[in-house]
């Protein structure tokens, strides 16, 4: 009997989106197979989520829904692999960086129902921003069970694939841009007399409780911003500071930069 979920390459994401789609109930332990490179691969992730974990991509992707969700660099060699297994009525989810829905269908057949994703690492948390885009191929039907699946461990949404350089820089390479910011702010707490440790927690835990604020207000981030400002108050000062030190247009650089840079990988 075919699996109902099957998964190509099981690392840290690979392994963050398993457990959310199994922690929601979208699928039992005995409907998902998995496939890795190595033995310690296999037992780490049997023994972490109670799936059947195989050596053979074939077996993976002889499922429902095929997750591809290997490295870029590995995708050739698992598409020549998978290609004659891939069948009607199977849906395939790549998670890989860098190919887009032509490479794709070069890779596994014109005549394949594939979606694009990008996902980004606070699916560890379950808490992942992740955009999804396909072709006509795909039906109402599939797209819906695609977004129940990545809604599992965060957020997701549709996107036109030309947007999805765009989201390299908002989403899934912003992350880093975010821990930098915290990094700092604890850097400047502990300058003014706070321990390391505390620090770390007082810095991200005002990220999350701002970025939860916008999403659960649906407020534009300025006019939360003016919230917080008081006239001749402390935070106006702040903000004043980050303008004259040029935050906002760096922060625009670095998003712009990482989607460029996600543009000419992409056109490799």
């Amino acid at each position: 009997m075919r699996k109902k979920i099957g998964f190509i390459g099981v690392g840290n994401m690979g392994s963050a989106m398993l457990k959310g789609i199994l922690g929601a109930g979208l699928a039992s332990k005995d409907e998902v197979i998995a496939s890795c490179r190595s033995e310690q691969s296999q037992k780490r992730v049997s023994d972490a989520l109670g799936i059947t974990v195989t050596l053979d991509n074939k077996a993976a992707a002889d499922a429902d829904v095929v997750f591809i969700a290997v490295k870029p660099a590995q995708l050739d060699e698992v598409a020549s692999q998978i290609r004659e297994t891939v069948k009607d009525g199977q849906l395939v989810i790549s998670v890989a960086a860098g190919y887009d829905l032509e490479k794709l269908h070069f890779a596994l057949g014109a005549d394949t129902h594939i979606i694009r994703t990008m996902p980004n690492t606070p699916a560890m948390v379950g808490e992942a921003m992740s955009a999804l885009c396909t072709d006509r191929l795909v039906t109402d039907e599939e797209k819906e069970k695609a977004l129940e699946l990545f809604n599992s461990f965060g957020k997701a949404e549709f996107v036109d694939e030309k947007l999805m350089d765009a989201v390299t820089g908002v989403s899934g390479s912003s992350p880093a841009f975010i821990y930098m910011i915290i990094e700092a702010m604890a850097d400047a707490a502990v300058a003014e007399g706070m321990s390391r440790k505390q620090a770390y927690v007082f810095a991200a835990q005002s990220v999350l409780g701002s970025a939860k604020m916008v999403l659960d207000t649906g407020r534009h981030p300025g006019e939360l911003k003016d919230a917080v400002t008081s006239p001749a108050g402390t935070t106006i000062e702040g903000v004043a500071a980050l303008e004259n030190d040029g935050m906002r247009a760096a922060i625009i650089d670095a998003v712009r930069t990482a989607a460029q840079k996600s543009r000419e990988m992409s056109s490799k």
